[in-house]
């Protein structure tokens, strides 16, 4: 007679303990246990919320090297109620520990198969019911989670119109759930006390919006409220605010912007336009992919858009400062070039309709699509193509946290079809490119390796590589050649279908078809992982920031842009910013969007055992002591700036997509 003991582990989340029967059976190269039921009484139930239990399974002989550890659960009196099994530890007669990472909920009469912590490739699996087990588990999940079309030119979604439909451990947690509609209902609620959510009216000046956000202001946004209007704050926004991804170095001027040398006259001190292009000195922002594409109607109201070019100059002090704006794409009397030697309204009012541009640009195509419909398209294909066992799948799981439950959400509340945000998710889809999404490269391609104060370049090219050298040390200990990388089908089904399902199927993205060489495998993984953390905190975090003073970030314009100088007003300006309702209402959307729920996960953070090897688990603590490093680096810089940029401090990104 032998024994194993066996201890579970009930998470500690609210209601993961459960009253129902709870059964277990071990399965080894040899043999299988009898299924055994965890001890309870009447009274009590053994795996209550937070809990471990110990108890022993006997067997006639050793059952050899543990594949399986099976569970099954039975209601209890009739009760249904679930339990979140966090991991099973198994000692076995020999004395090793064995490791079976659960992570997931158990519903009443449902059958789970675990297996353990070591990470095996699907060619190092070769026991036939390992196998099984492997198939079986990909069948379930692809049977789950299904590709939807939302729309033919835009990546494909997951299959799940509710959250609330996605099976237990992929929705929020009931912590999560409750401080998101604590805080919306929250701020919504103060607004309608005000009578402001209905309000249609216009704003009679920029005074009145400092009654808005008192109380709820923070450094950041008291700083964007007194310097929103000044050129130098709105040249600054380019490289470190919401939106540090339009940017580029300008080496010829695009035909349809006709700024001559008399044009910017001045501007330049006693240099010309064409001296400060060949140092290198004018950069150039341009919408043109808001071009032609008409705003949505809100309240019976049309809103504008503009397709801007903006020229701006990095001067000898190191600001980059705009020098000229064009409000359209196609030049002429009607669409005038504005210069900061204009009268004021009329600059402020085209810097106004850039920031309008902004917002579209930078929620729709660099936010929505290139972080949170991207990390949909990795989390699905993560859950369909890789097995619970193979370590591409230990090393992503942590970064799909929550992603399915928040785009489900903004789906179904934030986007119309055929509105303005799903006609700019087709323009953008379109311009996906691989070496886009790669920061090194986009940088490079943007011709900004240089730039003075640039800290999202700063801050983001250094925790690209800190994932970098995480994920090489991880992968690299799995796949030992190129060899390995190419006969994994597992791993190719994986990127196939990412190709496939999220870039669809187009090769002039960059995007790899499938895997050959083991450095192409870890460029992409950093990618993956990068994207979801850090690009996101970049684009997302700072948005009540620097969104929650209207006038810097409108979200649509009342009126059209103007098409002649010396017209515009303070009243035209108001006339042209959003009304009370539409302000107050963004505002309240924005400000969910930039909370920190409390049981969020910074980067690196990973609660979850899922290795149990020394080199993974090793790789572990030396990516959690880089980013510590990293941080410490972070805040020393910001203690010497006016401004500080905190977007990518480790401590302030989160491992997923999760809001």
């Amino acid at each position: 007679m032998v024994i194993y003991t066996v201890k579970t582990y009930t998470g500690n989340w609210a209601f993961a303990g459960t009253m129902s029967y709870i059964s277990i059976q071990l399965q080894g190269l040899k043999d299988e246990s009898n299924e055994i039921c965890v001890d309870r009484s009447l009274f009590s139930a053994p795996c209550y919320q937070g809990s471990e239990q110990t108890f022993e399974v006997q067997c006639k002989e050793a059952l050899g090297e543990l594949i399986l550890v099976k569970l099954h659960s039975k209601p209890f009196l009739g009760l249904n109620n679930q339990w979140f099994c966090d991991k099973i530890v198994i000692t076995t007669p020999e004395g090793d520990e064995i490791l079976f990472p659960c992570y997931r909920w158990l519903a009443c009469n449902e059958s789970l198969d675990l297996r353990p912590a070591k990470a095996l490739l699907v060619f190092q699996d070769t026991n036939k019911v390992a196998q099984e087990q492997r198939r079986k588990q990909l069948e379930n999940r692809q049977d789950t989670y299904r590709w939807h079309v939302y729309d033919e030119d835009m990546p494909r979604i997951t299959n799940f119109d509710s959250p609330f439909a996605l099976p237990a451990e992929l929705q929020f947690s009931f912590t999560k759930e409750i401080e998101i509609f604590y805080t919306g209902g929250k701020q919504l609620a103060l607004l309608q006390l005000n009578g402001l959510a209905r309000c249609r009216d216009s704003w009679k000046s920029i005074k009145e919006l400092d009654a808005l956000i008192c109380g709820i202001t923070n450094e950041t946004l008291d700083y964007v409220r007194k310097n929103w209007d000044k050129d130098e704050f709105f040249g600054y926004q380019f490289l470190n605010g919401l939106n540090p991804m339009m940017i580029q170095r300008c080496s010829k001027l695009p035909k349809n912007f006709p700024v001559t040398e008399e044009v910017v006259k001045g501007l330049l001190g006693k240099s010309t336009l064409e001296a400060e292009i060949k140092k290198g000195n004018i950069f150039l922002c341009d919408y043109k992919m808001l071009d032609g594409v008409i705003g949505n109607v809100v309240n019976g109201e049309q809103q504008f858009l503009t397709a801007p070019l903006v020229l701006l100059h990095l001067d000898h002090h190191g600001l980059m400062l705009p020098i000229a704006i064009q409000l359209g794409q196609t030049p002429g009397p009607e669409n005038p070039i504005f210069l900061p030697t204009d009268s004021k309204h009329d600059w402020l009012l085209a810097k106004i309709c850039v920031r309008a541009a902004e917002y579209c640009v930078q929620e729709v195509d660099f936010h929505l699509l290139r972080t949170h419909v991207l990390a949909e398209v990795f989390t699905l294909a993560t859950l369909r193509c890789l097995p619970s066992i193979h370590p591409l799948y230990k090393l992503l799981i942590p970064h799909t946290r929550y992603t399915l439950h928040i785009n489900i959400m903004a789906r179904n509340l934030l986007i119309t079809e055929e509105g303005v945000f799903v006609r700019l998710l087709r323009r953008g889809t379109s311009s996906l490119t691989y070496s886009s999404l790669c920061l090194p490269e986009n940088i490079s391609e943007r011709g900004l390796e240089d730039v003075p104060n640039y800290y999202y370049r700063d801050d983001g090219i250094q925790l690209w590589n800190i994932i970098y050298r995480y994920v090489t040390g991880v992968l690299q200990h799995y796949y030992t050649s190129d060899e390995h990388v190419q006969k994994d089908t597992e791993l190719q089904s994986w990127i196939r279908e990412i190709f496939t399902n999220g870039f669809l199927g187009r090769s002039n993205t960059g995007i790899p078809e499938s895997f050959q060489r083991m450095e192409d495998l870890l460029k992409f993984v950093t990618m993956v992982i990068f994207t979801v953390s850090a690009q996101h905190a970049a684009l997302n975090n700072g948005q009540f920031d620097f969104g929650g003073w209207m006038p810097n970030y409108p979200t649509a314009l009342r009126k059209p842009p103007p098409k002649e100088k010396g017209q515009t007003t303070m009243d035209t300006i108001l006339e042209t910013l959003p009304n009370v309702s539409t302000t107050v209402n963004s505002m309240a959307i924005l400000k969910v969007l930039s909370i920190n729920s409390t049981d969020h996960y910074p980067l690196g953070c990973f609660p979850e055992e899922l290795f149990d090897e020394e080199v993974p688990c090793r790789c572990i603590k030396d990516f959690q002591e880089w980013l510590k490093l990293l941080s410490g680096r972070i805040e020393d810089r910001n203690k010497t700036l006016k401004h500080p940029y905190t977007y990518l401090n480790p401590k302030n990104v989160d491992n997923s997509v999760t809001l």
